[in-house]
């Protein structure tokens, strides 16, 4: 019997969730938190400059006695209404000389996170963890035929697995399996677009015509062969088999196949036309790099050797990104392999399969038919596979994994590159849904190889998730400013001073107890605790009064906009001057300014920025009180969790997200270039998935920005 039993039925408006330690927990649909304080799973309270509807007025957790003795230092009443308010503020703050045990304590940390990720990995990076992948596989996996056993002969291979070979005695061509023929054959690798050979046909009059075409191009085909020189090729529906067990062997190795060819062939109907037809397929893109050699035929016309300089200008429309992948393979302006590798998961990404028809309405009656008849069609992660044969570790293709599965999955296959990881710490325009790690561009204008992660993808989750180790984490607060403890120069003086008016209300107890016994001694202590009363204000307001050297780490957030000057006042409202200045960031976030003067430091013009009607009640303000920084951001729903996730530019890249606690896992709401050295202050936390937020849900607002 399961120790974690699976919840009943919820009740209606009620939904289920999981604490850190597995137990269940019953709430409404609200955004909740993990508790930093007690790890239970809260409901979040957001504090915000214009409340609105559960939110709450923005407050703070200074010690009361402080804040109040400050207060009534600087505002000496100079009418009657003032001197009422005076008075109350007076007799406030003798109730909260009772307690002197509230003051805040330092630790150096940040709140922690404590939740972590519990659920199952569907695809693992170590072999020793149990994957659910391979047992939704079962019955579904990859066909081979029967003698195959090795994963790797099908997305590695030396030679082809079969040639169309020409015979001279018998005058005739015929498919070979012969290992010792087919390893030692020079062949010719063919290149075409399928829209520019033949037509699929749906009726008996279409199949009969679909077959006439195939012939004719055949034909032509085998005589520029032999008029080459050569007595084998490789065209796929030829030497492929149609049963899938066949074509699995062939088509997911289809880098090395091309590799092998003594040169590829690029077979066109006609001009310009084909030309931009063929370079938008998927497959081209890697059939023409990988090759070692290449040429082309126009209809019937000549062989010509072509260069991939030249191809760049005939085939690709984004010329300026493609030169960039043909003169790295050309060897004339060499690309870092990670700069190299993502420029060619752009273009390929950018190409539509070779299995789908390019119009709408004839694209969704193939992908209606694709679920059906996977085998003669794309799997749904393709372009990965294409992409796959770039890179020295290859994964073993399933009609299962969707695109973004199998993308992680071949980062986690080849580590060096660590494409997932750095992804995670990118901040696009827009966040998906689902799979929130993604990401192809950044709006700090960062490339992937800019990125210098400090994570490891663990594994992905059967959503698409992300479970990343090695994150530093840290809670963030929203429901007020809290007491933030801080340090001064140490002085015996300000301490001695500061720690006085506690004693008031024990020093006039003592003395009205003691008026009984003797009325000297208790007139003195009353007459003493009067005067501590008098010049508590100005004791606690000296006490404060030193420079602050260092304040405890707190993340705290504000829905809205605050200024420096207002964060300050709510952080050390209890010190009367020397607190530390708040600073605009310079460079991290989507909203700094900086300033262009001797210092670097943020300009205030980007509170103007981020008070724009336009980002529609969805702009937020974090505080770091160890930076003394703070950001502007938007977000879909306010961040709890803080991870720090690498480095870039000088600066570390912090991933901001909210906590989706009925599928265990944490969506990506923003991401801030916050100085490097704060994560020391962070606690390293547990395996957390990076991943979804409840369907329906909308995230990124970015694209608004660029408006």
């Amino acid at each position: 019997m399961s120790a974690y039993p699976a919840p009943a039925q919820p009740a209606e408006g009620q939904i289920f969730c999981r604490d850190g330690q597995l137990r269940l927990v019953t709430h409404g649909p609200e955004q909740r938190y993990v508790s930093p304080t007690s790890g239970k799973c809260r409901k979040l309270i957001v504090q915000a400059v214009n409340p609105k509807g559960r939110e709450v007025k923005i407050s703070d957790g200074s010690r009361k006695s402080s804040k109040l003795a400050v207060w009534l230092v600087q505002n000496r009443p100079e009418s009657g209404e003032q001197l009422l308010q005076w008075v109350g503020k007076w007799i406030w703050f003798m109730g909260a000389l009772i307690w002197p045990f509230d003051a805040a304590s330092y630790t150096g940390f940040y709140k922690p996170y404590h939740l972590r990720y519990w659920g199952q990995l569907w695809a693992a990076r170590s072999p020793r963890e149990y994957s659910v992948r391979m047992k939704e596989l079962e019955g579904h996996e990859l066909p081979t035929p029967a003698p195959i056993t090795d994963p790797k002969s099908i997305t590695h291979a030396l030679h082809p697995r079969q040639l169309m070979v020409y015979d001279p005695s018998r005058e005739e061509w015929s498919i070979t399996f012969d290992k010792s023929i087919v390893a030692h054959q020079p062949y010719i690798a063919i290149s075409y677009r399928q829209s520019d050979v033949f037509d699929r046909g749906e009726d008996e009059e279409g199949k009969r015509k679909e077959e006439e075409q195939k012939r004719t191009f055949v034909e032509m085909l085998r005589k520029t062969t032999l008029d080459e020189g050569f007595r084998a090729y490789w065209l796929d529906f030829e030497v492929v088999g149609p049963s899938p067990e066949e074509k699995n062997l062939d088509l997911y190795r289809m880098a090395d196949i091309y590799r092998s060819a003594a040169f590829t062939l690029i077979a066109l109907r006609n001009g310009i036309e084909s030309w931009k037809s063929w370079g938008g397929r998927v497959w081209t893109l890697p059939e023409a790099l990988l090759s070692p050699n290449l040429r082309y035929k126009v209809g019937d016309g000549p062989v010509i050797p072509l260069t991939l300089r030249q191809l760049a200008g005939f085939a690709y429309e984004r010329y300026d990104e493609e030169t960039a992948i043909i003169n790295a393979y050309c060897g004339r302006d060499p690309l870092e392999r990670l700069e190299r590798l993502t420029l060619l998961k752009a273009a390929i990404w950018r190409r539509g399969s070779a299995s789908l028809p390019q119009k709408p309405e004839e694209r969704a009656k193939v992908e209606e038919k694709k679920a059906t008849q996977i085998g003669e069609f794309a799997y749904p992660a393709e372009k990965v596979y294409a992409l796959m044969g770039f890179f020295e570790h290859r994964i073993l293709p399933n009609s299962l994994e969707t695109e973004l599965q199998a993308l992680a999955r071949l980062s986690m296959a080849n580590d060096n590159d660590r494409i997932a990881e750095r992804m995670v710490s990118m901040l696009p325009m827009r966040i998906p849904t689902k799979a929130c790690w993604y990401s192809d561009l950044d709006v700090y204008g960062a490339k992937l190889w800019d990125i210098e992660p400090d994570i490891q993808v663990a594994g992905v989750t059967k959503n698409g998730a992300l479970v990343l180790d090695g994150c530093l984490a840290a809670a963030i607060r929203w429901k007020d400013f809290p007491d933030v403890a801080f340090m001064t120069k140490a002085s015996f003086r300000r301490t001695f001073v500061g720690s006085l008016p506690y004693a008031f209300w024990e020093v006039l107890f003592t003395g009205i107890a003691a008026v009984a016994f003797n009325p000297v001694a208790g007139g003195i202590f009353i007459a003493f605790a009067l005067v501590l009363l008098v010049f508590s204000p100005l004791m606690i307001a000296y006490s404060n009064s030193g420079r602050i050297l260092l304040a405890q780490p707190w993340l705290i957030g504000v829905k809205g906009v605050l200024t420096a000057d207002q964060v300050a006042q709510h952080l050390y409202g209890g010190a009367l001057g020397n607190f530390p200045r708040m600073f605009y960031t310079p460079s991290g976030s989507p909203f700094s300014v900086p300033e262009k003067q001797q210092f670097r430091e943020g300009d205030s013009a980007q509170t103007n920025l981020a008070s724009g009607a336009e980002w529609n009640d969805h702009m937020y303000t974090l505080v770091d009180t160890l930076s003394c920084t703070l950001y502007y951001f938007v977000a879909e729903r306010p961040p709890t969790v803080c991870l720090f996730t690498g480095r870039e530019g000088g600066l570390g890249r912090f991933v901001l997200c909210s906590e989706t606690c009925t599928i265990n896992e944490l969506h990506k709401e923003s991401v801030l270039r916050m100085p490097s050295y704060i994560r020391r202050s962070m606690l390293p936390c547990d395996w957390v998935a990076l991943g979804g937020v409840e369907p329906g849900t909308q995230t990124g607002l970015f694209d608004q920005c660029q408006k």
